[in-house]
């Protein structure tokens, strides 16, 4: 396994270093809600309700831990008003505002190269089926050749 190093990085430190500032950056961003929250706070604040209807597939709970995890985080502002029943609205911090453009140019490059990737996942699927069911039928056919 090659070890990876970039110019933005000290020269010490490296990528599968567990304390590296790059791998502890992308441990808070590096789950399946997490973008998709912050990209949906990008524009304006939301309530649950809203965020909730706007990210397809979240569930309430899985919604829940992802925007206390950025609240913890600083990168998203919770405020409670004291309405009833109570409101609550989300948005981003001027910190959870600098992940706009790096999370974009993700969206860039999915939009460029997904696709490949899709047909190199589909490849390698149908490789490795083909080659365990080429392992099978010898499996059998030495059994039945066997005394």
């Amino acid at each position: 396994m090659e070890t990876l190093k970039h110019e933005s990085i000290g020269p010490d430190e490296d990528l599968v270093d567990v304390n590296c500032r790059t791998r502890r950056g992308l441990a808070l961003l590096a789950d399946q809600w997490t973008l998709l929250v912050i990209t949906a706070l990008r524009n304006d604040k939301k309530r649950f309700s809203q965020l909730h209807a706007h990210i397809a597939g979240i569930s309430k709970k899985m919604l829940t831990q992802t925007l206390r995890g950025l609240e913890r985080n600083g990168l998203v502002k919770r405020v409670v008003y004291p309405v009833i029943p109570p409101m609550v609205e989300y948005s981003l911090t001027p910190l959870g505002r600098t992940l706009i453009e790096p999370i974009y140019a993700l969206r860039d490059w999915s939009e460029q190269y997904i696709e490949e990737v899709e047909r190199a996942r589909e490849e390698y699927d149908r490789q490795d089926r083909n080659s365990l069911q080429d392992e099978i039928i010898a499996l059998v056919q030495q059994r039945a050749d066997a005394p």
